[in-house]
């Protein structure tokens, strides 16, 4: 019988951005490949250049916290992220977000109730025309995106 994959928390240190959340790092859950690899299986609010999906290198340190040290391959997917503009069509309402990309099928989380920002991940496979399409829609109507790690397919769309 085999075991069940570990899973574990992978770190994330960055600069903060100005006129951003003030936080320096990001957990995502991963599962552990081996001693130093790890697959994430979230997708990061705040850590760009990285997807759902990606596999990542790690050092453990004193602590038992695993810190990323780099990417170490791409899952083909992106992470794109929305925050709803309270002023907006769709309020600050992340429900109404996922609703207006609901055709595509992304899976997402939200960031809190406070700031209702939520990170998408569009797999290798998904419509990427139509989601950049809708993206740019939406953000004449009330929201602001960011495409927090694309791939080439994604930029040349």
């Amino acid at each position: 019988m085999e075991n069940a994959a570990e899973k574990i928390k992978v770190w994330f240190r960055f600069v903060p951005r100005e006129g951003w959340l003030p936080q320096d790092t990001e957990g995502l859950w991963a599962t552990k490949l081996s001693a130093d690899m790890a697959r994430v299986q979230n997708a990061p609010f705040l850590q760009d250049g990285v997807a759902e999906g990606d596999v990542v290198r790690f050092q453990t340190d004193s602590d038992g916290l695993h810190w990323a040290v780099g990417r170490v391959s791409s899952a083909g997917n992106c992470t794109i992220r929305v925050v709803p503009i309270p002023s907006g069509p769709l309020g600050r309402s992340p429900h109404a977000v996922h609703q207006r990309l609901s055709a595509f099928d992304l899976g997402g989380e939200v960031f809190s109730e406070a700031f209702p920002m939520v990170a998408f991940t569009a797999p290798a496979g998904a419509d990427f025309a139509g989601i950049k399409a809708l993206l740019n829609q939406g953000q004449e109507e009330g929201w602001h995106y960011e495409v927090g790690c694309g791939t080439e397919k994604w930029w040349n769309t």
